[in-house]
C-alpha cells in the first residue's frame, strides 16, 4: 500500500533519544517522518489514521545469510540445492523479515551474488523485503570456517584480490573469517584463521574502495587479530577475553554479538537433527559467552544487534528473539537493545535508518504492547511501514 500521508496516534513513542513520548501523533508523508507532536497534533486531511500503542523504528538485523533459512544441516543446504532454489529461499526469508520488523539487513555471506541481486531487486520494488546491504562471498582461508560459501584465500595479495573480486561483484561491505566456527566440521571456533597480516591486508583494501569490514570471530585470538587489523565490526566475540575488550573499547569496535545463532542450537540440541559436532561445539562455546559478553558491555563496548538469521532453526522472522536475550543475557533494558537494533546498527552502517525524528526515512514498526512492559511485544508487530509505505498491516486482529 502506498500512502502519502499516515498518522499514528501513539501511546508510546521509542525514538533515537533516551525518553520515549507518550500520548502524542507521528505523521508521515511522501516517505518521511513530516513532525511529531503531542495529542492535539493536527492530522493531515485524508491521512490514514492509525491507532498505535507502540511505535519503534524499522529494526536492523546486521547479521543475516539471506540464502539459509534455518536448516538443521547447513552445509548441505549449499551441496543439496540449485542457486536458482536458493535465490527463491532468499526471497522468501527477505519477505519474512520485513513482515516482522526488520526493514534493514546486512548478508554476511552466500553464493552466486544472491544477495546482492536480491538487494537490488527490492531496491527497485521489484520484490517486497527489507534494504539489503550485502558482502558478497566471505573471505576465508583455503579450509577454513564455510569454506563451501568463501571465497578461499591465502596470503596478503590473495586476501586483497578475494576484496577487489567481491567489489567489482557489487558488494557493499566486506566479511572475513577470523576463527574456526561452530557450522564447520573441523574447524576450531577457539583458533585463529586469517592471520592479522591477511586481515590488515583486506581490510586496507576495503577500506580504500570505502567498504566497511566483518570477522567472524569466536575465539580470543582471532579478535585480538581482527581489531588489531582494522575490523569494523567483530561478529559474535563470544570467547573475547580481557585483551580483545580493551582493543575494541580503545578503537571503538563494534561488537554484533548473535545471540540467538548460539542459543537457538543450545535449545534444539538435544532434538538429534544437527550434527554430533555442532552441538558439541555450540555447547562448549555456550558455557561461558553470556559472561564474557557481559564483561564486554560492562566495559564499554558497543553493541549491535544482529542474529546470523538462516542458521539452525534461527529464522528470518525469528529476530524478536535476539532483542530478548540482549535483555535476559547480557542484563541491557529495553531500551538499550532498541537502540542496539537500530540507532547502532545504522551508525556502523553508515546509513540515514534507525531515528523517527522529523525529515528521518518513514521505516517504523507499530506493537500492540510497550516494550518496556513485555521483552516479547517484537514478536507480533501490527503494522511494518518502510519508506513511508505500508509493508504489512494486521491491525484488523486488535
Amino acid at each position: 500500500m502506498n500512502d502519502a500521508s499516515l498518522a499514528f496516534r501513539f501511546g508510546t513513542l521509542y525514538d533515537h533519544r533516551g525518553e520515549p513520548k507518550h500520548d502524542g501523533v507521528l505523521v508521515v508523508e511522501n516517505g518521511a517522518v513530516a513532525y511529531v507532536g503531542g495529542p492535539e497534533t493536527a492530522i493531515p486531511e485524508g491521512a490514514r489514521v492509525v491507532e498505535a500503542a507502540c511505535v519503534v523504528p524499522g529494526l536492523i538485523n546486521l547479521h543475516v545469510h539471506l540464502e539459509m533459512s534455518g536448516e538443521p544441516q547447513t552445509a548441505g543446504v549449499f551441496v543439496l540445492t540449485t542457486p536458482v532454489q536458493r535465490t527463491l529461499a532468499a526471497a522468501e526469508n527477505a519477505r519474512k523479515a520485513l513482515v516482522t520488523g526488520v526493514t534493514t539487513v546486512r548478508d554476511l555471506g552466500g553464493t552466486e551474488n544472491i544477495a546482492i541481486e536480491l538487494r537490488d531487486a527490492i531496491a527497485a520494488g521489484k520484490i517486497a523485503g527489507p534494504a539489503v546491504v550485502a558482502a558478497g562471498r566471505a573471505i576465508t582461508m583455503t579450509g577454513g570456517h564455510g569454506w563451501w560459501i568463501s571465497r578461499q584465500a591465502d596470503g596478503d595479495w590473495d586476501v586483497r584480490k578475494a576484496v577487489r573480486e567481491q567489489r567489482r561483484e557489487g558488494a557493499d561491505c566486506i566479511k572475513f573469517i577470523a576463527t574456526g566456527g561452530v557450522l564447520t566440521k573441523g574447524a576450531v571456533p577457539g583458533t585463529s584463521q586469517l592471520s592479522e597480516a591477511e586481515l590488515r591486508a583486506g581490510i586496507e583494501e576495503a577500506h580504500h574502495h570505502g567498504l566497511h569490514c566483518a570477522a567472524h570471530a569466536i575465539g580470543a585470538s582471532g579478535i585480538a587479530n581482527a581489531v588489531r587489523a582494522g575490523i569494523d565490526s567483530i561478529e559474535h566475540g563470544h570467547l573475547i577475553d580481557d585483551e580483545g575488550i580493551a582493543l575494541m573499547v580503545e578503537r571503538g569496535t563494534f561488537l554484533v554479538p548473535t545471540l540467538a545463532a548460539l542459543q537457538c542450537i543450545v535449545d534444539r540440541s538435544a532434538d538429534g537433527e544437527l550434527p554430533d559436532f555442532v552441538v558439541r561445539k555450540a555447547r562448549e562455546i555456550a558455557a561461558n559467552a553470556a559472561a564474557n559478553l557481559q564483561r564486554a558491555r560492562a566495559a564499554g563496548v558497543r553493541f549491535a544487534g544482529g542474529s546470523d538469521a538462516g542458521t539452525p532453526f534461527n529464522g528470518h522472522d525469528g529476530y524478536a528473539y535476539e532483542l530478548e536475550l540482549m535483555q535476559s543475557m547480557l542484563g541491557m533494558s529495553a531500551r538499550e537493545a532498541l537502540r542496539a537494533t537500530t540507532v547502532a546498527g545504522a551508525e556502523l552502517l553508515g546509513i540515514a535508518r534507525g531515528r523517527l525524528a522529523p525529515g528521518d526515512v518513514a521505516d517504523l514498526v507499530v506493537l500492540a504492547r510497550d516494550i518496556e512492559s513485555d521483552a516479547r511485544a517484537f514478536r507480533d508487530p501490527l503494522l511494518v511501514v518502510k519508506g513511508g509505505r505500508i509493508e504489512f498491516d494486521d491491525t484488523a486482529r486488535r
